[in-house]
Formats: structure tokens, C-alpha cells, sequence
């Protein structure tokens, strides 16, 4: 976590920015949640126990942590953006429960192969890529 916190100051202050305590009670915040999270989700953690820190304050930290590269925004079709942590190094998929909503993280090491090897088959240089999947989870489909 202290390195990502580095991350955020030297990016912080290559923007000519201040590093306010707010700004890193969100970050700390933002780095423990194990999950996706909303701007909405995340200004109610913030809020349970920093009541002065606004929801616009909690929206432009969590823009300037997509832009330096610790949180990635995702849209899994919900109408609302879901930010999670940025893993360097590592990539992960979604499964995506179109009924409770439910996100599943996952990692499958063919799938990342195969997706190589389609993008040389085509010659196409890949940059990034991400694989969604929507359906229904366990949980739905017993019901």
C-alpha cells in the first residue's frame, strides 16, 4: 500500500496539486475495499467515519486515481461507472450476474494465452484487452 500512496503523491505533485488529507483518507479507503465500487459506494464508506469529506471531493480524487494509473474504471452495463484497484502485473477477468449484479473476478491462464495467440494470428499488436461475462451466478440460478 505504501508504494501505491508514493504513486499518488508523485503523480499529485507532478500536477502542480496538493495532497490533502482528504484526498489520502479516500485513497486508504479506495486501497482496502475488495470490491468494485461506485463513486456513491465509496462516499459512504468515506462518510461513516470522515463526515466532512463531500461526494464531488470523493468523484475528483477517484478521477485523478483512474488517471495515474491506481484505480481502473469499468462499465459492466449498469448505467453507472464501478472503479476497482489497478493491479500492475496483473490481469483478471469478470463474470458479471445480470440479476444481482454480482462480480466475479477470475484469472485463467489459457484464456490469456489464447487471446495472444488469436491477436498474432491476425497480426494485431495487443495493448490491453478484457473479457466480460455476463450471466446468472450460483446464487440466481438456484432460485
Amino acid at each position: 500500500m505504501a508504494d501505491k500512496r508514493e504513486m499518488f503523491r508523485n503523480y499529485i505533485s507532478q500536477q502542480g496539486l496538493k495532497l490533502t488529507l482528504q484526498r489520502e483518507i479516500i485513497l486508504d479507503e479506495f486501497l482496502r475495499a475488495a470490491a468494485h465500487l461506485s463513486t456513491e459506494e465509496l462516499y459512504h464508506r468515506v462518510r461513516k467515519k470522515h463526515s466532512h469529506i463531500g461526494y464531488a471531493t470523493v468523484y475528483r480524487t477517484l478521477k485523478l486515481l483512474a488517471e495515474c494509473g491506481l484505480a481502473k474504471e469499468r462499465d459492466f452495463g449498469g448505467g453507472q461507472s464501478l472503479y476497482e484497484v489497478a493491479h500492475r502485473g496483473y490481469h483478471h477477468d469478470h463474470l458479471i450476474c445480470v440479476e444481482c449484479g454480482e462480480i466475479i473476478e477470475f484469472e485463467n491462464a489459457r484464456i490469456e494465452e489464447l487471446q495472444k495467440q488469436v491477436a498474432h494470428e491476425h497480426g494485431f499488436v495487443m495493448t490491453d484487452h478484457r473479457l466480460e461475462i455476463y450471466g446468472r451466478c450460483a446464487k440466481c440460478s438456484s432460485s
